[in-house]
């Protein structure tokens, strides 16, 4: 048996990479490479995972923006976490596809398993108003204390 390598170039070198949100991209890169996937199936689809040693694809931080920046690009499809894909969906005029490993991915390209398009209710989500009776509208100074529970507030703490 052969020994192969493998080289990824993260070029351009001043450009910061961080996180583990190449992984998938990569992993798909070097199958598409191997054979392992139809390339014509890559046409206007975009990744974007963390994948652990066992094939399955985490979590990733900072979804929104990318699933933004995909849609300028003019990216149609995206393949993202499982647990991401109601985030990215919010997402208008992009096909956002939640899956949970490598080979549900793999099987989705190669046209032997369907994955599920990811769909939110905007309105639903953003239409909920006058929720709350009480607000700050009355509360005169103590800027400092309405900062204060406005950052606990949102981060829930």
């Amino acid at each position: 048996m052969l020994s192969k390598r493998i080289i990824i170039n993260l070029a351009p070198a001043n450009t910061k990479k961080e996180g583990s949100i190449f992984d998938l991209p990569i992993a798909i890169g070097i199958l598409a490479d191997l054979g392992e996937i139809q390339s014509s199936s890559l046409k206007d689809i975009a990744f974007i995972g963390e994948l652990s040693l066992d094939g399955k694809i985490n979590r990733t931080n900072g979804i929104l923006p990318m699933c933004i920046e995909a849609q300028k690009l003019g990216i149609k499809r995206l393949i993202v976490p499982k647990e991401n894909a109601k985030e990215a969906a919010i997402v208008k005029d992009i096909d956002v596809l939640g899956a949970s490993t490598l080979k549900q991915i793999v099987d989705y390209l190669n046209g032997e398993t369907k994955i599920e398009k990811s769909v939110v209710n905007l309105e639903k989500i953003f239409g909920v108003q006058d929720r709350y009776l009480l607000d700050f509208s009355e509360v005169k100074g103590q800027e400092n204390i309405k900062r204060a529970l406005e950052i606990a507030a949102a981060g829930r703490a």
